[in-house]
């Protein structure tokens, strides 16, 4: 093959948009964190105060590794990364995360869900946190990620490790699609790092890395990412 023929690679989707959330995330102050894809039971579930009998932690939903008795699993959401930094910070707060990478869930798949995708959670532990700074931090990504003409709504939800929790939706082709969930810290995921929720306060949120590609790039189906077919990644 001559040199003009030789075709170049280049980056896939997945990757140069982890690589823009980076960038927006440092204008704001965020560092990067990263960590293993095993996890323990403990940071997936009980640091984050995801009580011993939620439907989770059955088999149905989360990849267990053997031997069961060690209780390691497939994450199941980078969550545990924010478990981690609030426990190695506590001491020297304040601090700003975002943890980008791969999750596993052992789930039917379907155009917007897969057993493996990518997620990105981010925490934020300070003085005086509001939920209103979350609000201010995720409008502002959104925008600049996908454009200011994006329409975002916040809803009231439920999360274990976070109270009061919110969700964010975005118009999607007609729609509202669930892009990301979050909320102020929990005071027993403080409490359980040794942490004093009367001293400290923050906010978390984790949600797909891979819905915002869709809608960024108006792709149907999010295993397009996933079956190694060409003629999608090399469009971008």
């Amino acid at each position: 093959m001559s040199e003009e023929e030789t075709v170049k690679g280049h980056l896939h989707p997945i990757s140069r948009a982890i690589l823009d959330i980076r960038s927006i995330f440092a204008e704001l102050g965020f560092e990067v964190g990263i960590g293993s894809e095993i996890e323990s039971e403990w940071y997936n579930f009980d640091a984050l105060n995801i009580a011993k009998d939620h439907p989770a932690r059955d088999m149905q939903d989360t990849f267990w590794l053997k031997p069961l008795s060690e209780r390691k699993l497939l994450r199941t959401h980078n969550t545990a990364l924010t478990a981690r930094a609030v426990e190695a910070y506590k001491d020297r707060f304040p601090v700003r995360k975002i943890f980008p990478g791969k999750v596993f869930r052992n789930e039917a798949t379907d155009a917007t869900h897969e057993a493996q995708f990518f997620q990105m959670d981010g925490m934020y532990v300070d003085k005086n946190v509001s939920l209103a700074h979350l609000k201010g931090v995720l409008t502002h990504f959104y925008k600049r990620f996908l454009g200011d003409d994006v329409v975002i709504r916040f809803r009231p939800s439920f999360f274990s490790f976070t109270e009061p929790s919110v969700e964010i939706d975005i118009q999607y082709k007609g729609r509202w699609l669930e892009i990301l969930g979050g909320g102020m810290i929990h005071p027993n995921v403080f409490k359980t790092a040794g942490v004093d929720p009367k001293e400290w306060s923050g906010f978390a949120f984790g949600g797909s890395i891979d819905r915002p590609i869709m809608i960024k790039y108006g792709i149907d189906d999010i295993r397009y990412f996933y079956n190694g077919d060409l003629r999608i990644v090399n469009q971008f």
